[in-house]
């Protein structure tokens, strides 16, 4: 039998262990950090699906949700989602993956991969794809593409990505849901987010990485260039063009040597274009 004074004793302990405890057990540290990622869901139609994604924005401290494409009467029903309504509303709509991420200076697809021959490189989902794209997220936007529910994201998407993210899993299912995919590596970016005690040192703009609108114009006049001069033959076009963008995106030009070689670019069109007048 033990006596009273050492049942309280131990209750004490008890006590003192669970307060402990307690203590261990921490919500996540402020996301200031990655204020600046932009979730990208491309061409999505499931309501429930589009709204536990921003409801998993929600919960990791990520507000800035756009749309390519989405199924209308599924995004109007999913704006009633449980404690992201307000998220859904402020998102944004486009029309195209290039004008979804032109202000982000990288751009990440997540992937399955299964059989898919892919020009990007694939990078794991883990603590190192994490800190490089939290380092981007120091100084410059970057955007995190999901696919639509049935095939994912395509050749030409994937065309207007820096690099790809593939989620481990098990090889007897290796598709998850959409809104768990966005969870899972939304939590991989906060959990070892630190909190910013200090203010990051400016940097200017023509430092900073060219944005992906950047390179996108300087794609765009390359292959009116290639057109014009008929090195672009006809029903090769989107080929070329997918090729060109990965080109230009390899190059992960700085701003101001891109604002240099569009100009470059474009002053080769207008004398190939003067060529074909005459």
């Amino acid at each position: 039998m033990h006596s009273v004074h050492e049942t309280r004793i131990a209750t004490n302990r008890f006590a003192i262990d669970a307060k402990s405890f307690c203590r261990k057990i921490q919500s996540l540290p402020g996301q200031s950090e990655l204020d600046g990622l932009v979730v990208v869901l491309v061409r999505p139609r499931n309501p429930l699906n589009i709204g536990a994604a921003a409801r998993a924005m929600s919960n990791f401290g990520v507000h800035r949700l756009r749309l390519v494409n989405a199924y209308a009467a599924g995004f109007r029903e999913a704006r009633s989602a449980v404690g992201a309504s307000d998220l859904l509303r402020q998102a944004e709509e486009y029309k195209t993956v290039a004008e979804a991420v032109a202000d982000c200076a990288l751009v990440v697809g997540t992937t399955a991969v299964r059989n898919r021959v892919l020009q990007q490189p694939v990078h794991r989902l883990d603590e190192d794809s994490g800190t490089t794209i939290r380092k981007q997220l120091q100084s410059e936007r970057v955007a995190l593409l999901f696919g639509s529910e049935k095939i994912g994201l395509t050749n030409r998407d994937f065309s207007h990505c820096h690099w790809l993210l593939n989620i481990p899993t098990s090889q007897q299912n290796i598709s998850m849901n959409l809104g768990q995919a966005v969870a899972v590596c939304l939590y991989e970016l906060a959990r070892n987010t630190p909190e910013r005690s200090t203010p990051l040192r400016p940097i200017s703009e023509d430092a900073k990485l060219a944005t992906a609108g950047a390179t996108e114009q300087i794609t765009e006049a390359l292959l009116e260039a290639l057109r014009i001069s008929g090195y672009v033959k006809p029903g090769t076009e989107a080929m070329f063009e997918k090729k060109a963008r990965w080109l230009v995106l390899r190059f992960r030009l700085e701003g101001y040597d891109a604002k240099l070689l569009l100009g470059m670019v474009r002053q080769i069109v207008w004398k190939l274009r003067q060529g074909d007048k005459s």
